[in-house]
């Protein structure tokens, strides 16, 4: 009955096209470019419009393979009812639907070539992205927040901004493999902290040691969410003259800790708190691995270019809190002469997405950083030409399901991160990414001066108590740790 009563849904919204039309042999120039990518079932409606000024009306007809149809016009975009959309969707999982764009101007219809958008049988039963929002000023501070977003409508909600803690800086915020329950993030700047937050139970920690040297950044939770893995390091920029790339990103150190939350204890083994810069953390998915990226100190920024970072795994046991004796070297960033950052395993064990740049440890700064994935199980290298651009791409991460993939990209103007989505099949296969559905794209994106980064998938709204973050960063009380050297 449900089925039936979606289908009658569907079906009812079809209605006639326009008459004497005159047929265009091209793919309408359309903003943003749907054309042929994969989405899940139940995703927000992908609403977009033409490009330019030129046109007088847009029509547009959706029609699926497996049955349904859809009809929707505007001036200068097409708003797609979210009902029927939905609808529609689900009732072609596994299959695509065509679509027919019509254009009037200078009071005639011109219609454009059909193109499909696929709906993958694969579901994004997510709730939605948690990521942050920040201007590109390359200052502290400023207003940027950390947002959360439903994937199935456009509902967007502030997770903590810089109105609640003017002056700061707050990032790296991580959830336990989608898990809302389980959640870190930093906040930089006087009253500076790490904030570990489990079934609302906010805790803040000073992970700052004279061993350390800084707080703990770029985290990434064990998955039985005992331990943390953070970077202790410290990052600056320096700014290019002239055009070009404006700006590169460094570390004079970097190292890797983990924090036991059973026994507020910092573990700090020497192989990876070493003169080498250590960075990037993620545990792997059954969490006997710990991945990381290493890279040989050098005088930066002067020497900038010799920033090559090696993709590393070292074993870790939960239960004794202990590494393995070595790190095993994964991908030789030296040997290669590029850079090997930000691996993300997929929660099913299966792949490890990572970032791929010419140097720097630091690859959201590189028009050349691509997203590669690794097969855990036979070593085999992908590169994904499906999904990468031209520009930056960077901060892969990956769906509870392990079959999507959410990732910030420069493609739209080289310049400004926004968000993208692409499904990755079994055989580690990337689909074309299509951007972050908005209501309004065209007037969002371009009035939207801010970039996005840090994005990860949540499977609940995260809960935060704003005021309890305020009123604990403004108190300056942090929870000490124990330093524990393990060898």
């Amino acid at each position: 009955m449900v089925l039936m009563a979606a289908v009658a849904a569907v079906l009812a919204s079809c209605r006639p096209r326009p008459a004497d039309v005159c047929p265009v042999d091209a793919l309408p120039p359309i903003f943003p470019d749907y054309a042929g990518v994969t989405i899940p079932a139940g995703i927000a409606p992908l609403n977009f419009g033409l490009e330019g000024d030129t046109a007088e009306c847009i029509d547009v007809q959706l029609a699926g393979t497996i049955g349904g149809c859809l009809h929707a016009q505007g001036s200068t975009h097409v708003e797609l009812d979210a009902d029927d959309w939905h609808s529609l969707t689900a009732l072609n999982a596994g299959g695509s639907i065509t679509v027919s764009v019509c254009e009037r101007r200078g009071g005639r219809w011109l219609r454009y070539r059909d193109f499909a958008i696929h709906v993958s049988p694969e579901p994004l039963d997510d709730y939605g992205l948690v990521y942050r929002r920040i201007p590109p000023g390359y200052e502290v501070g400023g207003d940027l927040g950390i947002y959360q977003r439903c994937l199935h409508n456009f509902d967007e909600s502030p997770l903590l901004t810089e109105t609640a803690l003017p002056g700061r800086c707050f990032n790296c915020h991580t959830a336990n493999r989608a898990n809302p329950q389980q959640f870190t993030m930093q906040v930089r700047g006087e009253g500076g902290g790490t904030l570990v937050q489990t079934d609302g139970c906010q805790v803040w920690y000073d992970t700052k040691t004279p061993a350390t040297r800084a707080a703990g950044s770029y985290a990434y939770w064990h998955p039985e969410g005992r331990y943390v893995a953070y970077v202790a390091a410290a990052v600056y920029q320096s700014f290019f003259v002239g055009k070009g790339q404006p700006i590169e990103v460094y570390h004079k150190f970097s190292n890797i800790v983990v924090l036991d939350r059973q026994t507020d204890t910092l573990l700090a083994d020497s192989l990876l708190l070493t003169d080498c810069l250590e960075i990037f953390p993620a545990f792997s998915a059954d969490g006997r691995r710990l991945f990381f990226s290493t890279s040989e100190p050098c005088n930066v920024p002067a020497e900038y270019l010799k920033v090559k970072c090696s993709l590393c795994a070292i074993g870790f046991d939960a239960e004794s809190g202990r590494f393995a004796t070595h790190a095993d070297t994964l991908l030789s960033g030296p040997r290669d002469d590029c850079s090997y950052v930000m691996a993300r395993p997929s929660y099913d064990g299966r792949w490890l997405a990572y970032v791929q740049c010419s140097r720097s440890n630091f690859p959201i700064a590189q028009p050349d950083a691509d997203i590669r994935l690794m097969d855990l199980a036979t070593g085999r290298l992908h590169e994904l030409p499906e999904l990468n651009s031209r520009h930056t791409d960077s901060y892969p991460n990956w769906s509870t399901n392990s079959r999507w993939m959410v990732f910030a990209s420069k493609r739209l103007d080289g310049k400004y991160t926004r968000l993208f989505i692409a499904s990755v099949d079994e055989h580690g296969r990337a689909t074309k990414p299509f951007l972050l559905p908005q209501r309004n794209p065209w007037k969002y994106y371009n009035e939207l001066f801010d970039a996005y980064n840090c994005p990860d998938f949540i499977s609940a709204k995260v809960s935060l108590d704003v005021d309890a973050t305020r009123r604990a960063v403004e108190s300056g009380r942090r929870t000490p740790v124990n330093l524990k050297s393990i060898r």
